[in-house]
């Protein structure tokens, strides 16, 4: 896996591109006029991403009916040094559709605990937590 970050104008404004060349804009989000998200929220996404194609796939093989599909990341950084890393991570997925809630809560448990890189790869220190919704209603353990 390998990307490439070109600077784009005088600034900060980053592009950022795979090998397929599909790309995301990263700018410096403190600065007046940024155009792109910040690194840091690009991880925040990194995480709904690569959770939600892992919930979204477990369901689809289990037949589920997802007529609407969102995430919401929220991220509590900490001062360490000079630098602000996350601390914790917390994910809302809110699902619509004919879909079992015991199945959705269950997709989300598999990716976090199994199948999600991006979270894998933080969860030595982040802590990261999950909601799911279905149809308005949260699910319970």
């Amino acid at each position: 896996m390998k990307i490439t970050l070109n600077r784009i104008n005088d600034d900060f404004l980053f592009e950022c591109t795979n090998s397929h060349g599909n790309s995301i804009l990263l700018d410096n989000t403190s600065q007046p006029g940024a155009t792109g998200v910040s690194p840091m929220e690009s991880v925040l996404m990194a995480v709904a991403g690569c959770s939600g194609i892992d919930v979204v796939s477990i369901l689809k093989k289990q037949r589920q009916e997802i007529t609407d599909f969102k995430a919401e990341v929220e991220g509590e950084r900490i001062p360490v040094d000079d630098a602000k890393p996350f601390k914790s991570i917390k994910v809302k997925f809110l699902l619509e559709g004919s879909v079992d809630p015991k199945k959705a809560q269950k997709a989300a448990q598999l990716s976090f605990e199994k199948y999600c890189s991006v979270s894998k790869t933080l969860e030595p220190t982040v802590e990261i937590g999950y909601e799911v919704y279905v149809n308005g209603e949260i699910v319970q353990d």
